[in-house]
């Protein structure tokens, strides 16, 4: 079966929360998490010097059915669930990895989220670049510290947070306002607000002439071949323009107009990702996947 990428964490809603066993399955075969009795203190005499979360720190609590939930920690707030409340406070300078339990017994693993976890769960109000296609886009892109970047169709700053978290500088095209500040609002949000000192934000659109000069032009727009001539006038040569695209024919028609610019080395891919179930020397394919999301088309400046 094909489930998109948020559908792959989706997890029973089963409101059990006794201590789970090694082996444990809930109603749908979801694996269940040994979360120990001990608390924070299972394991605590491997490393001394943990870092502890902090009011204001993002946290992603994981129970034994493997549900995931990230709150930002507040001092004196609470987090409600089916199983009761778990006061922030209660986490607020505790390790990462600390065990946690909600006033009706529920214990929940307590850790910093990803960039991963924290795109498939940031606000958004465009779709966004799942993280199966934001590594791969990363190396195709040739992101490295100090590249200056020129992207266009912000969304939510998916994209951007991976470009930023490697080093790239970026000059972001958005033509909706209420877009361009919720991607700052998120970039802040997880990278704190120094990344936003190389994250300028112009509300314009790529579709016409583009000022500056750059080293990467990165697209998720419905038309990425309306930006190929300006783009060709602003990219250093050898530069790598990249779009990413939900069909196939967009696809071939950005190809088609790089031809006639003067870009080469053009490829177009997408990426599948398919899990495995290993269970001692039982091994088989995930019966689902995240399969198609889009495709990468690359090509550099020739000429």
């Amino acid at each position: 079966m094909t489930v998109g990428p948020e559908d792959e964490s989706e997890q029973s809603e089963d409101h059990e929360t006794d201590t789970a066993f090694e082996g444990d399955t809930g109603p749908n075969g979801v694996e269940a998490i040994h979360i120990p009795e001990g608390g924070a203190d299972e394991g605590a005499d491997r490393i001394t010097d943990h870092p502890v979360f902090a009011d204001g720190d993002r946290v992603l609590l994981i129970d034994r059915k493997k549900r995931r939930n990230m709150i930002e920690l507040v001092a004196g707030g609470e987090w409600h669930s089916h199983a009761g409340a778990l006061a922030h406070d209660a986490i607020i300078g505790q390790p990462e990895g600390y065990i946690a339990q909600s006033s009706h017994g529920l214990r929940v693993h307590c850790i910093k989220p990803t960039l991963s976890d924290f795109v498939l769960k940031m606000p958004r109000g465009a779709q966004v670049i799942y993280p199966k296609d934001l590594g791969p886009l990363l190396m195709i892109a040739d992101i490295y510290p100090g590249v200056r970047v020129l992207e266009s169709g912000i969304g939510s700053g998916a994209l951007s947070m991976a470009m930023l978290r490697c080093g790239a500088d970026i000059t972001g095209y958005e033509i909706r306002d209420d877009f361009a500040r919720r991607a700052q609002r998120n970039v802040e949000s997880f990278l704190g607000v120094d990344a936003l000192e190389r994250y300028a934000i112009e509300v314009r659109s790529s579709y016409e002439p583009i000022d500056g000069e750059y080293d990467r032009v990165v697209l998720d727009l419905p038309e990425p071949w309306e930006v190929v001539p300006h783009a060709a006038r602003v990219l250093y040569r050898g530069g790598i323009i990249v779009a990413y695209t939900p069909q196939i024919t967009q696809a071939a028609q950005f190809r088609e107009t790089l031809e006639e610019h003067g870009f080469g080395m053009a490829q177009t891919l997408e990426v599948m990702q398919r899990g495995w179930h290993i269970d001692g020397p039982a091994v088989r394919p995930d019966h689902r996947m995240v399969a198609h999301t889009g495709f990468l088309t690359s090509a550099r400046l020739l000429s």
